[in-house]
């Protein structure tokens, strides 16, 4: 179980004991502080892979901060297994965990690769906890702007311990909406896409899917429209937003789920009704 002054005590299916919000959060801060702040900035350019083709970038920082936050998470909760970025890069069928029994730590050791080669501070180490499908906890740490963000499931979301709220937008104001770039979406994606460009939202292709979440926690962004689904990219952000007041749903209207499968693009917003309209732009795009 999670047990926190804050939050109080969430169960873990199976399990009787595991680590306190705080744990998870230290954690994270000292995965940051040794294996990504010191590299930022500080690249050499054989520290810099391409994965997939140049807008797929994995670093130096990147493998050892999942190394480390792998070693420091699953000995705070025996038992568990991780599901990260990297891993499941080198050994696609890890991805599978998520559908089983074992709590896990989903990882994206750095969210915004992109923009942290780029020497840009908006980028992120995102954690959730889950188990059986369903969401438990998360932390979203943006180390380079001092922003810690952490969700528990039933008991809301703080930012730098500030209770988060996203509340809603006016009913005809026009919504700021971040999406996937269209260079990184197939046919029928990118026609739903299209169906942003509307003169009542204000779209513009998404940074760090971790902050952009987290702009939506906070009510400064009020929806996202995601094409794809990894979790490492969703799950935490999803949480937060989902305890700070928002929602989610896929292209045809079901919730999102880390095990995959969905209908997408999906959206998630500060609330329902936001959702809906996004959702309603996305279907008459495709």
């Amino acid at each position: 179980m999670i047990d926190d002054p804050v939050y109080g005590t969430v169960p873990l299916r199976g399990t009787d004991q595991g680590p306190g919000v705080a744990a998870v959060e230290q954690a994270v801060r000292k995965a940051a502080a040794d294996e990504i702040l010191p590299r930022f900035r500080r690249l050499a350019a054989h520290e810099v892979v391409q994965k997939t083709g140049p807008h797929d970038l994995v670093t130096v920082a990147d493998r050892r901060a999942e190394e480390h936050l792998t070693a420091t998470l699953t000995e705070l909760l025996p038992g568990s297994v991780v599901v990260g970025e990297e891993s499941v890069h080198a050994d696609p069928a890890r991805y599978d965990a998520l559908g089983g029994d074992a709590p896990v730590w989903i990882i994206d050791p750095v969210d915004g690769t992109r923009q942290f080669v780029r020497g840009e501070p908006n980028f992120g180490t995102l954690v959730a906890l889950a188990q059986g499908g369903e969401l438990l906890a998360s932390w979203t740490y943006a180390a380079a702007l001092d922003l810690m963000a952490i969700a528990v499931s039933g008991r809301g979301a703080v930012l730098n311990g500030v209770p988060l709220r996203s509340g809603a937008p006016e009913p005809d104001a026009v919504l700021k909406v971040a999406h996937s770039h269209p260079d990184y979406t197939d046919e029928a994606q990118k026609n739903a896409l299209l169906g942003l460009r509307c003169a009542d939202i204000e779209a513009r292709p998404c940074g760090a899917a971790g902050l952009e979440y987290l702009a939506i926690a906070r009510g400064t962004l009020d929806a996202v429209a995601f094409n794809w689904e990894l979790a490492w990219d969703h799950a935490a952000g999803l949480l937060l937003v989902a305890e700070a007041g928002g929602t989610q749903m896929t292209l045809t209207g079901e919730p999102y789920r880390i095990t995959g499968g969905n209908a997408l693009p999906f959206t998630a917003a500060r609330d329902a009704a936001t959702a809906r309209r996004v959702r309603e732009r996305l279907l008459a795009g495709g």
